[in-house]
Parts: C-alpha cells; sequence; structure tokens
C-alpha cells in the first residue's frame, strides 16, 4: 500500500512511520527538514537487526520536502497515494494556531481529493461537543470536520492523553511529580481522561488505514480511543510517583484557575509552558470515551494506564542504553554549564579529550581504573565517598576488581559494575553506591581518522549520566557538582596521561 505520512518527525508520527515500515508498505513522508526525518530512519536503522535489513527499510521510504500548508508540496505528496495520515498540530509553532491548522486542513484536503487519495487517517482529541470546549480541542474537531468536508473518505480517531516515552503529556506528568513533593492542585486535575499508551494509538492508526468501508458503514467515520482506566490527570501523577518509589502530596485548591495555573507552570517547568498552557486550558474539559464503536470495529485491547506508565519508563532506559555520547560531541559541542545539561530526564556530564596514540592503549588506560590503580587523580574524595556509601550501608569503596587490568560485562570495580565492555571502543559501568536516583560512567574511544590500522589520533568521550529520583536527587546532582569538577576532570587528565605512558597496557 502507498501511504503519505505527513507529521513524520512528530512523536506519534515518527513512532507510526517504524510501524508502517515493519508491515511492508511503501511510505512518503512531507517533512519540512529532511535532516531531522534521516535521523529518526538512523534510528530504526538501529533497531532494525531484529526486523528487517536497515537497507529495506530505507528503500520504501520517499520524501517531500515543504510546508503541510504549501499547495504545491502536497500536491506532490498526495500523488499516487492510497492513504494519508493527517498528523499535522500547529500548537507550538505561534499564537494563532487554530488558524494555521484550519489553513493546512483546507489545503490539505483540496489536494487529497484532487489526486484521488481514498483514505484520510486524522488523529485528534476527545472531548464532548459543546462550547465550552478549549480552543486546542476546538480546533482538534473543526480540522476532523474540514477533512470530512472533502468526499474523501476520512477515519478520525480521537484520543486522550498519549502516555509514551518521549510524549508531551508524559514528560509534563514526569517532570512535575519529581520536581514537586507537594503540589498544589487546582480542580482540573481532577477532570475525568482516558489516556492511552503511545503503543496503542499506533495500533490503532495503522489499523485504520486497513478498516473495511462495508461491514462499519460507508463514509467517514469518528472513533473515540483510550485506555480502561477512567481517571483523573492526578491519578496519572499518583502512578506515576508510585512507580518511581515517590511520595506526593496532592492538596486541591479550587481557586486556581487554567490561566493562574498556566503562569504556575511556566514558573516550575519553563521549557513546557509554550504548549503546556493551552494543554492547561484542555484539561477542563473531559476526555474519555463515550461508545463502544472503537471496541467494535478494532480487534485492540488497550493497555491500563499502570501497564502505559512501566511501559513508557522501560522505553526511556531502552533508548538511553542506545545511546552513544560520542556520536552527539562530535555533532555538536555538548554546552559546559554548573550542573551539565538535561537529555530528556537525565543530566549528562560529557568531557573528552584527543590523544596521540592507538585505540588500543587509550582503552587500556580506561580499563585499568579502579582496585589497586585508584580513579586516576583526588583519590581522597574518591574514599571519603566510599566512607559516606558505607556508613549508610552501601558497599563503599573496598570491593575491588577482579582482575588488575581488563574488565568484563558484570564485573565489581569497587562501587561499580560494568554494565558493557566492548574493546577498544566502550565501557559502560553502572553506581551500586547508594544514591538518590540512578548513575552510570561511559568511556568511549573513537579513532580520528579510521583509515590507519597502527596507532593514529583518538578521542576519550567520558560521560557521567544521573537519573535522578525526585527533588532530592537534583539537590544532590547540583550540591556535588563543584566535587564533579575536579573528579571528572582529574579523571580524564589521568587517564590521558596514562594512555601516553607504557604503563597504559595495550598488549590485549
Amino acid at each position: 500500500m502507498n501511504i503519505l505520512l505527513t507529521g513524520a518527525t512528530g512523536y506519534v508520527g515518527s513512532c507510526l512511520l517504524g510501524a508502517l515500515l515493519e508491515r511492508g508498505h511503501e511510505v512518503r513522508c512531507l517533512v519540512r527538514k529532511a535532516g531531522k526525518l534521516d535521523e529518526i530512519l538512523d534510528r530504526l536503522d538501529a533497531g532494525a537487526a531484529v526486523g528487517p535489513p536497515a537497507a529495506a527499510l530505507r528503500s520504501r521510504v520517499s520524501v517531500v520536502v515543504g510546508d503541510a500548508s504549501d499547495p504545491a508540496a502536497l500536491v506532490e505528496a498526495c500523488a499516487g497515494v492510497e492513504v494519508a495520515y493527517w498528523l499535522v498540530h500547529s500548537m507550538d509553532q505561534g499564537v494563532d494556531f487554530e488558524r494555521a491548522d484550519r489553513l493546512a486542513a483546507e489545503r490539505f484536503a483540496e489536494a487529497a481529493r484532487g489526486a484521488g487519495v481514498s483514505r484520510i487517517v486524522y488523529l485528534g482529541g476527545l472531548g464532548a461537543e459543546d462550547d465550552r470546549l478549549s480552543a486546542h480541542l476546538r480546533s482538534r474537531h473543526e480540522v476532523g470536520a474540514i477533512l470530512r468536508g472533502t468526499g474523501v473518505e476520512v477515519v478520525e480517531l480521537r484520543a486522550s492523553i498519549v502516555i509514551g516515552a518521549g510524549s508531551f503529556s508524559f514528560d509534563l506528568v514526569r517532570t512535575l511529580v519529581e520536581r514537586l513533593p507537594v503540589m498544589i492542585c487546582p480542580a482540573w486535575l481532577a477532570t475525568a481522561t482516558q489516556p492511552i499508551a503511545v503503543d496503542d494509538v499506533v495500533a490503532y492508526l495503522v489499523a485504520a488505514a486497513d478498516l473495511p468501508t462495508g461491514p462499519v458503514g460507508k463514509g467517514s467515520r469518528i472513533y473515540g480511543i483510550g485506555g480502561p482506566d477512567r481517571v483523573s490527570y492526578g491519578d496519572i501523577m499518583r502512578e506515576y510517583a508510585r512507580q518511581r518509589g515517590l511520595r506526593r502530596l496532592l492538596i486541591p485548591v479550587p481557586v486556581l484557575t487554567p490561566r493562574l495555573s498556566s503562569l504556575w507552570l511556566a514558573l516550575v517547568t519553563p521549557r513546557y509552558s509554550k504548549v503546556g498552557r493551552k494543554l492547561i486550558d484542555g484539561l477542563k474539559n473531559p476526555t474519555v470515551v463515550t461508545d463502544r464503536t472503537a471496541r467494535d470495529d478494532f480487534p485492540i485491547r488497550p493497555k491500563s494506564l499502570a501497564v502505559a506508565v512501566r511501559d513508557a519508563m522501560a522505553r526511556e532506559d531502552a533508548v538511553f542504553e542506545g545511546r552513544r555520547w560520542a556520536d552527539i560531541a562530535d555533532a555538536e559541542e555538548l554546552p559546559r554549564r554548573y550542573g551539565g545539561h538535561f537529555e530528556g530526564p537525565r543530566l549528562v556530564d560529557h568531557r573528552h579529550a584527543t590523544v596521540d596514540v592507538a585505540p588500543e592503549r587509550a582503552f587500556a588506560a580506561i580499563e585499568r581504573i579502579g582496585g589497586p590503580h585508584g580513579w586516576y587523580g583526588h583519590e581522597w574524595l574518591w574514599q571519603l565517598r566510599g566512607w559516606v556509601d558505607r556508613i549508610l550501608g552501601g558497599p563503599g569503596m573496598g570491593r575491588g576488581r577482579r582482575d588488575p587490568d581488563r574488565l568484563v560485562a558484570g564485573d565489581v570495580l569497587d562501587c561499580w559494575r560494568v554494565e558493557a565492555c566492548d574493546p577498544p571502543r566502550r565501557i559502560r559501568l553502572v553506581a551500586e553506591m547508594l544514591l538518590p536516583g540512578r548513575g552510570w560512567l561511559e568511556y568511549e574511544v573513537v579513532r580520528r581518522d579510521p583509515g590507519l590500522t597502527d596507532g593514529g589520533m583518538v578521542t576519550i568521550h567520558q560521560t557521567a549520566v544521573f537519573d535522578p529520583r525526585g527533588l532530592g536527587g537534583l539537590a544532590y546532582w547540583y550540591a556535588i557538582w563543584p566535587l564533579h569538577e575536579l573528579i571528572f576532570g582529574g579523571m580524564l587528565a589521568g587517564i590521558v596521561a596514562r594512555a601516553k605512558t607504557p604503563a597504559g597496557r595495550a598488549d590485549r
């Protein structure tokens, strides 16, 4: 099936792209920036070892570069397409998103009708049709009506809060719960909603392309989709807190209006304020499924809220494990500022140094850290940290290491454990000391001239990553940052010095 996917670089769109390719569809993507789509395809390629070959995936993707409101780009994108997905939303692009979405939908619908597209699949928002709808939900419904008005068959799926690793709603929940032990909760936090896992949203979207016309009646149709749990936004926060092992007190205060709440959101989570204010306005409206049509017409049984939250957290861990910090640092200089920088929910301290040695020698120097060799600088700080850890009931620094020169995955290394070891490229340690969160220390050795077989220049990348648990975790990380500057800077300098000497053993 030839499919057009708009919004392919958005959150749901990128998830849907992978699902469509896995099912063997030919997918044409309308995007404003081809580079961002390349990044998504690179991630799909990285996971293609368990699915279709990477080259086969890319061979089924074609790209049309253009704006979703550009008539010429839309005509080119719709040509020869059987099913078109409309996942475009302008809420984060400017103040007048309603007008922008209306114009784009009108032009897209006209192009789809002119190209003979047989079906449009559109993802909208749940909410009763009345005058009390927020601007966000009103715009979502208006777009659906515009698409249906052209005569092209439209399958509109209306969803509430989408739970998934990377979704705006889930990120907002996580940020609020992690940062606020006590939350003053306005009335809208008690509004009924029916959250749905992103995997289930994608399953509905994929199935919508294949829905038969006959058994469910001719023409366009609207489906409300949601998980099995009808809960409040506050309940979602409580479930996230439960799974993270955090105690959170939510105090209801009915006088906080959505407008006042949006100002409070801008103070607590400024990076979410632009879109968050519009979404908060929509939380005054119940967003629940009111009929069984989707259950009758789709063979999909959505996950519970607890499972959706658990899967989102597990997916974040899986994505994190696949990150290569060296690739990020080579693509763009990571900022140096107090506390490092955020990568999703995690804090990252990245440093690198270039040294004129063979990769094997640089890796051997890294591999010798800990145990009798020490930690290459400020040893007294490491011992002090180990002493404190022992007092608190942790393992401390006295466990040593199995082998003085070599490491393998699973080895104990003082207060760390080797999580991954891939000589002569990468070592990843996970902290086993007592922490208000989870910590990792990763080293990557990158050859600067891959064409050389002997010697050559390499860059050693050192990355400390911390996943703080609650406000206490954040306070801990920022409080000890001056010590990190000493310890991590000294470690990298010590590794470079060791790599330059014969003691940096390269006899692997």
